[in-house]
């Protein structure tokens, strides 16, 4: 392992507030894409050694990189990050999450009626909060879809990880493709 480009990874990782593809650390670094995959994946099986668990951990999120806190450590950071406050979702703005996680791309129109309610200001404070954005547009009506944030903050690396469920929302043919106007 190359000790320049390993403390470069490290101290590029420790600023980036989204997860970095490894095109864009090698650029940063001047070196071929290959060096900075593998020492990327040095530096988390090292991180992750559990014969000396660290307070934090290197993650592979949507094909980028990331230094995160560790799970190990999950309730004490959000303790110490919540101390009191409410950060939760209201159970609308969860299921109204749900439906645009399992069957993004998604119009508003769709979602209101999996969920038989409009949905427009839940939809503003999923968009305000980084979960879910804006990712195309169909007939006039635009496409809406999870972000980033929204694996991280869900702990998975990709949409593949959700779990089956699916199955129980009904499929978008179905649905008759209204707008938000048309549910409300």
């Amino acid at each position: 392992m190359d000790a320049h480009v390993r403390g470069a990874l490290e101290a590029v990782l420790m600023v980036v507030g989204e997860p970095v593809p490894p095109d864009q650390l090698a650029a940063a670094l001047e070196v071929p894409v290959d060096q900075v995959i593998a020492e990327l994946e040095t530096l988390r099986d090292e991180y992750a050694n559990p014969e000396a668990p660290r307070g934090f951990e290197l993650r592979e999120v949507d094909g980028g990189w990331r230094i995160y806190s560790s799970r190990l450590y999950a309730d004490v950071v959000g303790r110490f990050v919540v101390e009191g406050q409410s950060a939760r979702l209201s159970q609308a703005a969860l299921e109204t999450l749900a439906v645009v996680a399992y069957r993004q791309p998604v119009t508003r129109g769709q979602v209101s009626q999996v969920r038989g309610v409009n949905v427009d200001s839940v939809m503003k404070t999923l968009s305000a909060r980084g979960l879910v954005t804006e990712v195309g547009e169909t007939g006039g009506a635009l496409l809406y879809g999870t972000t980033t944030e929204f694996l991280e903050r869900m702990g998975m690396s990709s949409l593949d990880e959700l779990p089956p469920l699916a199955p129980f929302l009904p499929e978008l043919a179905e649905l008759d493709g209204t707008d938000s106007e048309g549910a409300r």
